[in-house]
């Protein structure tokens, strides 16, 4: 069993994209949100049905966009992101997934092949990472529950991603790299986007 966790928030103008709305306005920063939502929907709504989608909402559970029949709807728990997927890939696993991905909302980049390689290296591989431009990662998955990998991190920092390939040397765990992707936080990285 296989599973891609999509971490989103609820499109609420002045709570989303923050940093990129300090240039454009919470206007705008809603609207390019919007679009990175549907981006993030149309790429994993194209993954095989083999693999079960779960979205978890930052607040409530919404009646929106997203198909009740193609994804299963959660609300992130209260925390710091770290908590957050803990708790998600935590569940996941005692769901009995084998396979676990997540991704945010927030890669412009991303594709249906970037997810399809990703479970496809959890075949042959404890963990598969997608690095971000940054220093953070778009993407994380692993075959088993290892929670250290989200604990003590400066979450939103560009040490982020070196400072998990760490943990995972310090399992002793193979881990898989795709490509690196920029994620929107700035205007730049929007109008610099492919």
């Amino acid at each position: 069993m296989q599973a891609l966790l999509i971490f989103i928030k609820n499109p609420i103008k002045g709570t989303v994209k923050t940093r990129l709305a300090k240039s454009v306005g919470d206007d705008k920063a809603l609207a390019i949100y919007q679009q990175l939502l549907a981006h993030t929907r149309t790429i994993s709504t194209a993954l095989s049905d083999e693999v079960d989608k779960l979205l978890f909402y930052s607040q409530y559970v919404a009646e929106d966009e997203w198909m009740p029949s193609t994804y299963h709807k959660k609300v992130q728990i209260k925390g710091d992101l770290g908590a957050k997927m803990t708790a998600a890939f935590g569940w996941a696993f005692t769901e009995g997934y084998e396979k676990v991905c997540i991704i945010g909302s927030d890669c412009a980049d991303l594709t249906t092949a970037h997810l399809e390689a990703a479970f496809a290296a959890l075949e042959n591989h404890d963990f598969v990472i997608g690095p971000a431009l940054d220093g953070g990662y778009y993407l994380i998955g692993m075959r088993q529950f290892q929670p250290q990998v989200f604990t003590n991190k400066q979450w939103s920092t560009e040490s982020v991603f070196s400072d998990t390939q760490k943990d995972i040397e310090e399992l002793a765990a193979s881990v898989y790299l795709l490509e690196p992707l920029s994620d929107i936080d700035y205007v730049e990285d929007w109008e610099r986007r492919r």
